[in-house]
């Protein structure tokens, strides 16, 4: 039997993008109109960070942009449209494929749109900004998302008391900020052992649906901060050694026991496999969605 050897061509490594600091300049931060039209039109919990669009729009001196959001936030999508073009005068085409993930930017679809920037909501910069199609300029927009985080300290004082136990806390982007907050606060406070994990390239605390933390075996308790599942969900699949997880909601202020049942997921996945590998046997075709 002839051996065949098989060679790939190194992927080329990750440029690391430096930061620029972003000063606004005052006549956007300041400006009496454009704060109105904000405050007038969104929730004041929510920072979608306008004044840093509306200036990196005139930097680049674009005329037509694009913006793209997740399902939980498209309903702000016209509102913010018209702060923008009553300001700036510019077009704003707004994706209505809404965004499932950090690593679904559209500038594909920006690009076919006549897009020079598109906007992308609520997601980490999992993507670097020199990777985009015909040289797209991109701005994420974290949307950071205020809350009671006294709630949840207090939430968590009354039924965590073993302060003898690791407790780790975790988030989607939105709640980043208010996690870390939350875990001085135990720290500084109550003498509670809380750390808030992180996973590069990701902001500490952070979970995605395809990138998440290893946790140590040390940890006893994992506390997520969000109002679904899926992000947890990654948590607790690259985890499954950790018992205790337990999701606080910050809209309707619930702590609750999460459960996850991984052998019913290796199931699945093994008939996935098995299905695959019957329509190869019987020389089928099989599609692949990306």
């Amino acid at each position: 039997m002839s051996e065949a050897k098989v060679s790939a061509t190194p992927v080329e490594q990750r440029k690391v993008i430096r930061r620029r600091v972003n000063l606004i300049p005052e006549e956007i931060m300041n400006n009496a109109y454009l704060n109105e039209k904000i405050a007038s039109l969104l929730p004041s919990n929510y920072n979608f960070e306008v004044h840093k669009i509306v200036w990196r729009i005139k930097e680049l001196n674009a005329s037509r942009v694009a913006l793209q959001f997740p399902e939980g936030l498209i309903i702000f999508a016209t509102k913010i449209a018209d702060i923008i073009t009553s300001f700036l005068g510019v077009q704003i085409v707004i994706l209505g494929d809404v965004t499932y993930g950090a690593c679904c930017v559209d500038d594909f679809v920006a690009t076919l749109n006549g897009c020079s920037l598109i906007v992308h909501f609520a997601h980490s910069c999992l993507i670097p900004v020199n990777m985009m199609t015909n040289n797209m300029k991109v701005l994420y927009i974290f949307v950071d998302i205020k809350f009671d985080v006294m709630h949840c300290v207090n939430t968590i004082t009354t039924n965590f008391q073993d302060k003898t136990e690791k407790i780790a806390m975790c988030a989607t982007i939105q709640f980043v900020s208010s996690i870390n907050a939350i875990a001085r606060e135990l720290k500084n406070k109550h003498s509670y052992d809380v750390i808030v994990p992180s996973v590069k390239p990701l902001s500490p605390g952070e979970v995605l649906g395809c990138t998440s933390p290893r946790l140590d075996s040390s940890v006893n308790k994992v506390v997520f901060v969000a109002d679904g599942r899926f992000h947890l969900e990654s948590l607790m699949i690259n985890n499954p050694q950790l018992k205790y997880y337990y999701k606080y909601n910050p809209y309707n202020r619930e702590i609750t026991r999460e459960y996850y049942d991984f052998e019913k997921m290796i199931s699945q996945r093994e008939n996935a496999i098995k299905q695959v590998l019957d329509v190869f046997k019987n020389e089928g075709t099989v599609g692949l969605i990306l």
